[in-house]
């Protein structure tokens, strides 16, 4: 239960890592020249690093295991770009940080699955990785409004560097307190890298990758990403503002991962449950995409409604999961958690070239009109091919339909 414990606190550090920077927007700008360009670029690396890492976690967490595979990853990957990002003196010291800090967040959630999945019944999967994320999505809350407040008190470098000594302190309680599951082996599964190729030849995950890449990638490119712009340039935000938006958005992000936790149980289906959330959140990007001048408080709705609808990675995973032989638990996940942070790297650098290309001097509504189009137009897209995915019922939980026929 120790080791969970500091899993979690692993994962609040990985959440706050991916998603501060929208909040340190205005003194990054002033401080070091960074552009909008600069920003994303540095928030995008973050992700491609993220899913990068992912063939090398997952062959780590079945050759090696959770815990050293997390442990190391975090101290010095995760510590080191924070302290770099701390010293930071030109914008492409912030792109290397954000890389590292990609790097060592890499292993976190996965290696949390990984133990669930070879420790607990599988109906029990969507609901602690739920739970799991919602937990460390207390990181998104510090990334708010409490890191603007103490940005402004301590100065934004001295927080870093203060995060910097925490990543490493937690690689080290993970190394303490993490126990590996045991798993007996399979002498005829594929080894390295040949294991990712199996899991990819499972035809029954093809039309759930579109959407394990695309459910998470409006909620966390706006609230790590866009929300300090968009606030900024349409509505004259300071930190202070950006961050309290911003506190509410995630805040919905981490009630989100608690409602959906369940839901596959209760309904009895993982597919339409993710269709239902998704779909909203189409609808959602979409009203700000036509009416992006629609107010504070309307914009405010809106972001919550995005990270409330945009928590169903966890369900989505866990459908996915119901397709993987025992063997494949770390690389399938890794594979799968590749394709979800990939995406969302991709779609940071996209955003980026669509908000770029809109620009209308005089008229910066224009570019984000363009931007939250371009994304609910894609999460459209994923949602329609996910409709032709097979669906999965969460195992030995006897649904309400169920026990109604057999009564």
């Amino acid at each position: 239960m120790a080791g969970i414990a500091a899993l979690g606190i692993a994962y609040v550090l990985s959440q706050f890592y991916r998603s501060f920077l929208a909040v340190l927007t205005p003194a990054l700008t002033l401080e070091l020249g960074a552009t909008k360009a600069d920003l994303s670029l540095a928030s995008g690396a973050w992700f491609a690093a993220f899913a990068l890492l992912q063939f090398v976690v997952g062959v780590s967490l079945d050759k090696y295991g959770p815990k050293i595979t997390v442990a190391t990853m975090l101290a010095f990957c995760g510590g080191g770009g924070a302290l770099i990002f701390g010293l930071a003196t030109a914008p492409w010291m912030i792109v290397v940080a954000m890389v590292l800090l990609g790097a060592g967040c890499a292993p976190v959630l996965m290696a949390s699955i990984f133990i669930f999945a070879h420790s607990y019944p599988p109906a029990r999967l969507a609901v602690m990785t739920s739970w799991m994320i919602a937990f460390g999505s207390a990181g998104n809350v510090a990334g708010t409004s409490p890191l603007a407040a103490a940005a402004e008190f301590f100065g934004w470098r001295h927080v870093m560097l203060a995060l910097a000594a925490v990543s490493v302190l937690t690689g080290l309680a993970l190394m303490a307190l993490v126990s590996d599951p045991k798993i007996e082996k399979n002498p005829r599964a594929g080894v390295g890298f040949a294991g990712f190729i199996e899991a990819l030849r499972i035809r029954k995950l093809w039309p759930i990758i579109p959407l394990v890449g695309m459910n998470y990638a409006p909620s966390v490119g706006i609230l790590g990403l866009w929300a300090g712009p968009y606030l900024t340039d349409v509505y004259g935000a300071d930190s202070l503002l950006i961050g309290h938006v911003t506190l509410f958005m995630a805040i919905a992000v981490v009630t989100g991962s608690f409602v959906y936790g369940p839901l596959d149980t209760i309904f009895g289906t993982r597919k339409w449950v993710a269709v239902a959330g998704n779909t909203g959140s189409v609808l959602v990007v979409a009203f700000l995409a036509l009416f992006p001048e629609s107010g504070i408080a309307r914009v405010t709705v809106s972001l919550v409604l995005i990270g409330l609808f945009g928590a169903s990675y966890a369900l989505i995973m866990a459908h996915a999961r119901a397709y993987l032989p025992s063997h494949l638990t770390g690389r399938g996940m890794a594979l799968l958690n590749f394709f979800s942070m990939g995406t969302v790297g991709v779609m940071q650098f996209l955003t980026g070239a669509v908000a770029t290309a809109a620009t209308v001097p005089g008229k910066p509504v224009v570019a984000y009109s363009a931007l939250f189009g371009f994304y609910a137009l894609t999460l459209g897209i994923a949602v329609a091919i996910y409709l032709f995915s097979r669906d999965a019922r969460p195992e030995g939980i006897e649904t309400r339909g169920a026990r109604w026929r057999r009564r």
